[in-house]
C-alpha cells in the first residue's frame, strides 16, 4: 500500500526549525529507504534571534534520543546546568533590604506529591518556624543556595542526582543541531530565502518557490512553518485567526544584553534568576563566560528609557557602556489553528508566551514530538491528526498562559499600577480564577490536572503558590489529615538527603571545568 507524506519540508532554522527536523528525522528514520526524508530551507539573510538560553528537562531526554554527546553539547554550546529558577521579590519584602524569595526547583518533591501531598502537613506546620515550601519538601532549592550542580562528573551522559535542564547560547545551539541534523541523521539542507508559498485548488501546499539559483522550486508533502514572527505560511498564506492575550500578560518589550563575567573564576549560579521589577521582571542567566540578563516589561507602565536604566542598575557596578542592549518587541498569543491542510506551525510562527518559565523550548520539542509520532504517512490520516494535534497544541498554551499568569496574579505586591492590574480578576483567565478560588479552601491534588500532558503540573503549582505565600485556610478539611506521622517522616528524609547532597556535590564552575576536560562516561 502507497503512502503520501513521505517528505517534509521545514522552512526556517533556528533552534525551532533545527530541533524539529532532529526529532523529525530521528523518529521517521529519515535514512532509511522507507523513511521520511526532511528538507530544511533557511534564510541566509534573516539573524538568529537568540535570546532563548534558558530550557526544559524535556530536552535532555530529546537530546539523548537525537544521539548527541551531552558533553560534545556542554562544550560547544557553553553550556551550565539549570535546576530551577529563583523569583526575586514578586512578593512584598518582608523588610528592608531583605528580599523576598523562593525557588521552582525541577526536580519534583522526593515523595511524589501525586502519591502521598505533603502541602497540606507543611501548611498545618507553625508560620513563624517553618521552613520555606521549596526547602521542606525537597532538596533542589538547598543545592541552588548553594550553588551545587545536579550531578558529579563520574556520573554518565544524562544521569543524574537530581533533576535538570540547561542554559545555553542560543545561537550556538541552533548551529549545533543544524551539523548534527545534516551530518548525522539525513537533513538536506538549503540556504535559500522562500519567496512564494504555493496552493492546489483544495488550499493544500504543493511547492515552495525560493532565490536559490539552482532549487527554485522545492516540492515535499508536507511543510512545517518554523518561520518565526513572520508565520510565512500560517499568517501570510492562509492567514490563520490569532488569539492575542495582551488582557492577560502584560509585558510587550525586552530588553537583552550580555553581561561578560569579571574574571575566570566567578561562581555561576545553577538556576535562573527572576527578580521582579516595578513594570515587568528581568532575567539572569549564567552561562560559562558570561551572563545573559534582561528586561522584560510593559512599555505602557514604564519608558524604554526607564526601563533600560534598572537593568542597568541591576547589573551593578559593572562598566556597561560597552555592552550592546538589544531591544525586542514581544507580540503575546497564538494561532487559533497550528495545524492546517498539509502544514503546521512550530516555534514563534505557532505563538509566544513571555520567557518566564522557558516555555518556548518547551512547547515546540513536544510540538516536533507529537507530529513525529502521529505523523500520517497517507492523506487520508491528516485530518485525525490535524484535529489531535491543534486540540493538543491549544491546552498546552492556555495552560501556559495560565501558568505564567499564575506568578503575578497572587502577589502581593501593590507598589505600581501594573502589579495592582495584574491582581484584577478581569485580567485572569476563567479557569484559573476557578482554581484559585477552591485552592483557598483546598490544596491543589492531581485530580486538579485532568490532562497528563499539561506543560506544569501540581509540583510547579505547589511550588509557586506556597513560595508567594498563597494563603490555604484547612480549618474545614482538616480531618482529612490524619498521617502526621508519615509526612514528618518524610520532611526529614528530605532533611538527611539535602546534608548529603550538600556534601557531595560539586560547585557549578568545577563541573562545567571538568566536563570541557575530561567529558562524561557515555550511556
Amino acid at each position: 500500500m502507497g503512502t503520501d507524506n513521505n517528505h517534509i519540508l521545514i522552512i526556517g532554522g533556528g533552534t525551532a526549525g533545527w530541533l524539529s527536523a532532529a526529532i523529525l528525522a530521528k523518529t521517521l528514520n529519515s535514512k532509511l529507504k522507507n523513511g521520511v526524508k526532511i528538507t530544511l530551507v533557511e534564510s541566509p539573510d534573516i539573524p538568529i534571534l537568540g535570546v532563548g538560553e534558558g530550557t526544559w528537562p524535556n530536552l535532555r531526554g530529546t537530546l539523548h534520543k537525537i544521539g548527541i554527546s551531552e558533553t560534545d553539547f556542554i562544550r560547544e554550546c557553553d553550556v551550565t546546568f539549570k535546576q530551577g529558577a529563583e523569583f526575586v521579590n514578586w512578593s512584598k519584602t518582608p523588610e528592608p533590604n531583605k528580599p523576598h524569595s523562593y525557588y521552582h526547583p525541577l526536580s519534583t518533591v522526593s515523595h511524589s506529591s501525586y502519591d502521598f501531598n505533603l502541602a497540606p502537613y507543611w501548611l498545618q506546620q507553625d508560620k513563624d518556624t517553618r521552613l520555606p515550601y521549596d526547602r521542606t519538601v525537597a532538596s533542589q532549592a538547598r543545592l541552588c543556595d548553594h550553588g551545587l550542580a545536579p550531578k558529579q562528573i563520574v556520573m554518565s551522559e544524562y544521569s543524574a542526582a537530581q533533576e535538570y535542564a540547561y542554559h545555553l547560547n542560543a545561537c550556538k545551539f541552533a548551529e549545533f543541531l543544524k551539523q548534527h541534523c545534516i551530518d548525522h541523521l539525513g537533513v538536506n539542507f538549503i540556504s535559500a530565502n522562500v519567496t512564494e508559498v504555493v496552493l492546489d485548488s483544495d488550499e493544500f501546499i504543493t511547492h515552495v518557490e525560493t532565490d536559490h539559483i539552482s532549487e527554485k522550486q522545492l516540492n515535499a508533502d508536507f511543510f512545517i512553518d518554523c518561520s518565526g514572527a513572520k508565520g510565512l505560511i500560517i499568517k501570510q498564506t492562509y492567514n490563520i485567526a490569532w488569539q492575542s492575550i495582551n488582557d492577560v500578560i502584560f509585558n510587550d518589550t525586552a530588553l537583552a544584553v550580555q553581561v561578560p563575567y569579571p574574571d575566570k573564576t566567578q561562581a555561576i549560579k545553577t538556576h535562573t534568576i527572576a527578580t521582579a521589577q516595578e513594570a515587568g521582571w528581568i532575567w539572569d542567566i549564567g552561562l560559562q563566560d558570561r551572563r545573559g540578563v534582561g528586561h522584560v516589561y510593559s512599555s505602557k507602565y514604564i519608558s524604554d528609557q526607564a526601563a533600560k536604566q534598572q537593568l542597568i542598575d541591576y547589573i551593578g557596578e559593572q562598566d556597561t557602556s560597552e555592552l550592546t542592549f538589544r531591544k525586542i518587541k514581544l507580540n503575546h498569543g497564538y494561532h487559533k489553528k497550528f495545524w492546517h491542510k498539509n502544514s503546521v506551525a512550530i516555534g514563534m510562527s505557532a505563538g509566544f508566551v513571555e520567557p518566564l518559565e522557558a516555555s518556548a523550548i518547551f512547547l515546540f520539542d513536544a510540538a516536533a514530538n507529537m507530529i513525529a509520532t502521529q505523523f500520517p504517512r497517507k492523506k487520508s490520516e491528516m485530518a485525525y491528526v490535524e484535529k489531535k494535534f491543534n486540540e493538543h497544541l491549544t491546552m498546552r498554551m492556555e495552560r501556559t498562559v495560565e501558568f505564567i499568569k499564575l506568578h503575578y496574579c497572587i502577589s502581593d505586591r501593590r507598589d505600581s499600577q501594573y502589579w495592582i492590574d495584574n491582581c484584577d480578576p478581569k485580567s485572569i483567565p476563567e479557569n484559573l480564577q476557578q482554581r484559585l478560588n477552591f485552592w483557598r479552601s483546598q490544596p491543589p491534588t492531581k485530580y486538579d490536572f485532568e490532562n497528563a500532558w499539561e506543560p506544569f503540573n501540581l509540583d510547579s503549582y505547589l511550588y509557586i503558590l506556597y513560595g508567594m505565600g498563597f494563603e490555604t485556610d484547612l480549618e474545614t478539611v482538616s480531618a482529612k489529615y490524619t498521617q502526621t506521622e508519615r509526612a514528618n517522616k518524610l520532611f526529614d528524609d528530605i532533611n538527611k538527603a539535602s546534608e548529603l547532597l550538600i556534601e557531595k556535590m560539586p560547585v557549578q564552575r568545577a563541573l562545567v571545568e571538568k566536563v570541557i576536560q575530561y567529558g562524561f562516561s557515555k550511556l
